[in-house]
């Protein structure tokens, strides 16, 4: 429809063509245009989008992903220092409670290391570094559950 319009719109006399011809070609045209941008991926980041402000877990929570996100930083200086001895605490707790295996695995693994990595630097099997990791896991787990109650 719109390629008739922009044909009845642009239609010239005075030019050596049929109305007909001329109204195909445009309803052609507007077709092959239409396609090209519905199929076109320029807008998928808009289309795809999450709000910020969308509730988190249910549509009744009152928190939201930028509640979040804005939460992360602690600006006030007494909970810097609450949370600087908390994770001193739970990093000599950790130094208690895994092996030396498990305390280098663990740190080779939080910087980033894949585990073929880690097993060649350790000089160990691929299987002993995941199941070193499994064990940490599970320490910690038990750890944490404990702490909390």
């Amino acid at each position: 429809m719109i390629g008739l319009y922009k044909a009845i719109r642009d239609f010239r006399l005075d030019k050596l063509s049929s109305f007909r011809a001329f109204a195909e070609l445009c309803i052609t045209r507007q077709i092959i245009t239409a396609i090209k941008t519905a199929t076109r991926q320029k807008h998928i980041p808009l289309n795809s989008y999450i709000s910020l402000n969308k509730p988190i877990y249910d549509e009744d929570s009152d928190r939201t992903l930028l509640d979040v996100i804005s939460g992360s930083k602690i600006a006030d200086p007494e909970e810097l220092i609450i949370s600087r001895e908390e994770f001193d605490d739970i990093e000599e707790k950790m130094g208690e409670i895994l092996s030396s295996l498990e305390w280098k695995v663990l740190m080779s693994y939080l910087e980033g290391k894949s585990y073929q990595e880690i097993a060649e630097d350790l000089k160990r099997h691929v299987k002993s570094i995941d199941n070193a990791l499994q064990r940490v896991k599970r320490k910690l787990e038990r750890y944490l559950e404990k702490r909390e109650s």
